[in-house]
Parts: structure tokens; sequence; C-alpha cells
């Protein structure tokens, strides 16, 4: 079968980020100082080589750039300051508008005026349209119950079809990712019965982000601090989006509060707060850590609707238990006026990670078992990954 090369791929990617793929002239140091490459997923250094070569079809197919975690080890070893580290971040990026159907990933990764104007669009039809509705069946006077301005039977509703949206897109994209590596980027017959034994794979990494914990951490510390504040933000946000689905009743009742819910949410906030300090402090002062010397623009735009949908909900709960409740509501508005555009980004933006990577780590252990298995019938040259 024929290998279509795209000349011109290198371009392409460098709007995503990876700027320094020419200077790479394939040592293999990367590959070597690399705690998660092996025989099977030979890592930065092959996916380097594919863009190199403009090998398109090859790197749609592949899981290696959800295997890498960035810890910046590759990009520090690299003799000719290729940055592997930051390309397989472009190319995860990359990855992300590839699963998504509608090309609006593209749009972003690509233009930071279009994602910028498309957040705002998103915030102002949001505030329009929940001011319209408290004013036109409750009171600004009135935080919960009857003739809220807001009530929270609504607020389910609405939360309920934001994140149903989301969820769409999301799993729409987690299909096309198996499609691509799974069918399109096999050479060798897959077990059905894998992906059942395998299954544990998706929460067990969702969960604890263990491959992240285990990156080389240069002898600085016992703990590897990215791991532990990636851990701390994607916990954080995912308790948030529970409670917010699930629990919004019970917690926006009140003044008092229900501690075996808010206890939940207080733990999530600190971690978001110093999760979201760490991050910007990173970025602002340049540290000696490398993957946090370039930042795309979608990074910001994910951590500074952050900070605002962290601050805002700190603020409204805080007037809504000390009885200001029309300074409540109208921050209630504008808290979800940054939630809405975060959480409908989530499949066109990084933050589609926190299901891609889990989804990727499972499949990439199907694909090694089911090399392992084809391994022990014909001769293991033969055995490849597309």
């Amino acid at each position: 079968m024929a290998i279509r090369v795209n000349p011109g791929y290198i371009e392409v990617l460098d709007k995503f980020g990876a700027e320094d793929v020419q200077m790479c002239y394939q040592c293999g140091d990367c590959s070597t100082v690399c705690a998660h490459a092996d025989d099977i997923f030979k890592f930065p250094r092959k996916s380097m080589r594919q863009l190199q070569m403009g090998l398109e079809e090859k790197l749609e197919t592949s899981l290696e750039p959800w295997l890498c975690y960035y810890c910046g080890q590759c990009s520090e070893q690299c003799p000719r300051e290729a940055d592997p580290g930051e390309t397989m971040m472009s190319l995860r990026r990359w990855l992300i508008s590839r699963y998504d159907i509608t090309g609006i990933a593209n749009q972003f990764f690509n233009s930071r005026t279009r994602e910028i104007l498309t957040v705002l669009l998103i915030a102002v039809l949001t505030g329009i349209y929940l001011t319209f509705y408290g004013i036109s069946g409750g009171s600004i006077h009135v935080y919960d119950g009857e003739g809220a301005f807001l009530p929270s039977s609504f607020i389910h509703t609405f939360d309920l079809t934001v994140g149903g949206i989301m969820f769409l897109f999301l799993w729409l994209g987690a299909l096309r990712m198996w499609y691509f590596s799974m069918v399109k980027g096999m050479s060798i017959p897959v077990p059905w019965w894998l992906y059942f034994k395998k299954l544990y794979e998706i929460p067990f990494q969702f969960i604890t982000q263990k491959r992240y914990a285990e990156c080389e951490n240069n002898g600085n510390s016992k703990l590897y601090m990215p791991w532990l504040v990636h851990f701390g933000l994607a916990s954080g946000y995912s308790i948030m989006i529970i409670l917010i689905m699930v629990f919004v009743e019970p917690l926006q009742a009140g003044p008092e509060i229900v501690w075996p819910l808010h206890i939940f949410g207080y733990l999530a906030t600190i971690g978001l707060l110093i999760g979201c300090i760490y991050f910007v402090r990173q970025r602002i002062v340049k540290t000696k850590h490398v993957q946090y010397k370039k930042t795309h623009s979608t990074d910001w735009m994910f951590v500074i609707l952050l900070i605002i949908i962290t601050v805002s909900g700190i603020v409204q709960h805080i007037l809504h238990r000390t009885g200001y409740l029309e300074a409540a509501n109208i921050t209630y508005v504008i808290h979800l006026m940054a939630v809405v555009p975060w959480l409908l980004r989530m499949p066109f933006s990084k933050w589609s990670h926190l299901i891609y990577r889990p989804m990727a780590m499972y499949f990439a252990e199907i694909q090694r078992e089911a090399v392992v298995r084809q391994q022990k019938l014909v001769d293991p040259l033969s055995i490849t990954i597309k």
C-alpha cells in the first residue's frame, strides 16, 4: 500500500506550536531519556521523523503523542534544541483538531482572534439569555426557591443541556480516535475481548495520572511537582463538573451550608486556585522547566476562564451566604458567562486531554498486548503498528 506524503505538513504544524522540528537530526537522545518510550512506542524520535517526512496519515493514526506527558527531559537533552517535547504537545493539539468533526478546534488552534471572539460571543449570549430569563420569571432579590431569579431547577436543566452538548462532541472525538488508532492504524488483528480486559485502564489513568507521576524528576525532589499540580487541577474541575451536573439544587439552596456536599466544592476550589496560580507563575516567570517556556494562546484562554470561574464562584458563594442576594444573582450570571464557553470549548481545546489521554492509554495497552500475542505466532520483525 502506497504511503502518501504531505511536503507541507511541517508548515501546518508550525501553527500548532511545532517550531523547531527541522533542527532534529535523529540522534535518538530524546527516546533514550524518555521514561515511557519502549520497543513498541518509540517516541518522540519516531514522531519527529514522521513529521519531518510529511507522513501525515501515519501521525493521524498514532497514539504516541498522547503517551508523552511533556516532562521536558527530551527537550533538555536534545543537542540540537529541536524541542521534541513541545513538538509532541503540538501533535496533540493537531490530533484534537483531527478528531473534531466540526473544524472548530482547527480554527481555535490556528487563530487566537477567532477563539477570543467565539468565547466572548458565547459569554454575551449566555448573559443575555440568563438575564432575560431571570427578569421575566423571577426577582433579582430572590436567590432560590419560589420567585427566584435563577432557580436551581432551571440551572440544573441548563447545566445538563450544556454538559450534554459538550460530552456529545467529546465522545464523537473519542470515537474518531478509536477509528484512527485501532482500525485505520493497525496492521494486525485485535481480539475483541481485549477491549474488555483492558477497560480498567480508562478510570485508572483518568483518576491517578500514574504515568505522569513516573516521569523523571531530575532528582530535585521526591515529589514530581508538575504531576501534583496537574492532578489537583484535573481533580478540581472533575469534582466541580460532577457537583454542577448532579448536585446543583442542594448546593444552591441555603443559606445554610450542606457540609457533605460543600466540602468537596471547597476542596476542589482550593485545588483549582493552587493549580491556576502555579500555571500562571511558571509561564510568567519562565522557570527552568522547559515545558513552561512556551505557551499556546489556547492554554491561556483555558486558565483565564478557569480563574474567572473560580473567583466568581467564591464571591457568589460568600454573597449568598451573607445575605447579599441581589449581588449574588448578578455574580451568578457572570459566573455562568464564563462556565458556558469554558465547558463548550472543552472538546476543541487542550482540556480534552482529560478524556483523550486515558482513552489513548487504554488503546495503547490493547495494541501492546495484540502485538505480543501476534509475536508468538509469526516472525517478530514483521509486527508493526502503522
